[in-house]
């Protein structure tokens, strides 16, 4: 697919998931044909090493190959944004360095998540990350690390040099207006699935989606109309996928969309330790999400 993005951070850019084997160990090949999948299916790149792509349970010999596999399967570095994430700043700019070095565009970096940082901390912490050269999207996600990166605090972070955009995952669509006001040269990135209409009429340039994985030519039909301000392709669009949309949210997020994966065809497969497989009401509800989804004729 042909790159039109004015930056390596626009457009769809999917947090993909990891395809491991029965024994958990990573197919790297499979890895590679789901990011050309994406690609010739509408979607613009992807974020290996995100919470979706299981970050947190990967050796680093594991890391490294999943960004050079990325890089190389999407054929254009531009179209790769691994996840930096670390509990210390030194190790998320050796991860920094290590994308640069494998010809990424750009990085996805949350603030220091090992405890609850004040706001000098969280701008020393992305000034020592690029360092390494290489764009930095801030990734805000105060639900899970307790850290909240506002509209005032990312105006500083954009003022400082260090951030090019943000990955908005608050869930408080309100935020994009004030981020504009505050900071109109920072790049707004829709997070979270099932906010991504609102925020792309409040300005986004950019989705960093996890659904795209398992129906990526829908998702992408959706993120076109809505940038475009094309309300009357876009709402129903929305509408139709919105309950499978909000299992991007919840705590279940990695199996589920795993799960929807496999039920559309695509290979989801098992997660590592700690995640556990889907039972009871909540493999119930996403099956049947998914198949509404399916039978509708959305893919």
């Amino acid at each position: 697919m042909t790159d039109t993005r004015i930056r390596p951070w626009h457009g769809i850019m999917v947090a993909t998931t990891l395809p491991l084997r029965e024994d958990l160990s990573i197919d790297l090949d499979a890895y590679a044909e789901h990011v050309q999948w994406l690609i010739a299916h509408g979607c613009d790149g992807v974020v290996p090493n995100g919470s979706l792509g299981e970050y947190q349970t990967l050796t680093d010999a594991e890391r490294a190959a999943v960004v050079r596999t990325a890089v190389a399967a999407a054929g254009d570095g531009a179209r790769v944004m691994p996840g930096v994430a670390a509990y210390g700043s030194a190790e998320s700019r050796r991860w920094a360095e290590q994308a640069a070095e494998a010809g990424a565009g750009s990085v996805l970096l949350l603030p220091p998540n090992a405890y609850r940082a004040d706001e000098a901390s969280v701008r020393a912490h992305y000034a020592e990350v690029a360092q390494a050269g290489v764009p930095i999207v801030a990734y805000n996600n105060p639900i899970d690390t307790k850290v909240d990166l506002t509209p005032a605090l990312l105006a500083k972070l954009h003022a400082d040099g260090t951030i090019v955009a943000v990955k908005e995952f608050s869930g408080d669509v309100r935020r994009a207006y004030e981020i504009a006001e505050l900071a109109p040269g920072l790049d707004l990135l829709a997070g979270a699935d099932d906010v991504l209409l609102e925020l792309a009429v409040a300005g986004a340039v950019g989705w960093i989606g996890g659904y795209p994985n398992a129906l990526p030519e829908s998702a992408a039909a959706l993120y076109r109309a809505a940038v475009a301000g094309d309300l009357t392709t876009a709402l129903p669009l929305y509408k139709a996928l919105h309950s499978l949309y909000r299992w991007d949210s919840k705590i279940e997020f990695v199996q589920a969309i795993k799960l929807s994966m496999d039920i559309a065809g695509r290979h989801g497969g098992p997660t590592r330790a700690p995640r556990l497989p889907l039972t009871g009401a909540v493999e119930t509800a996403v099956r049947a999400a998914t198949e509404k989804v399916l039978a509708e004729g959305l893919r």
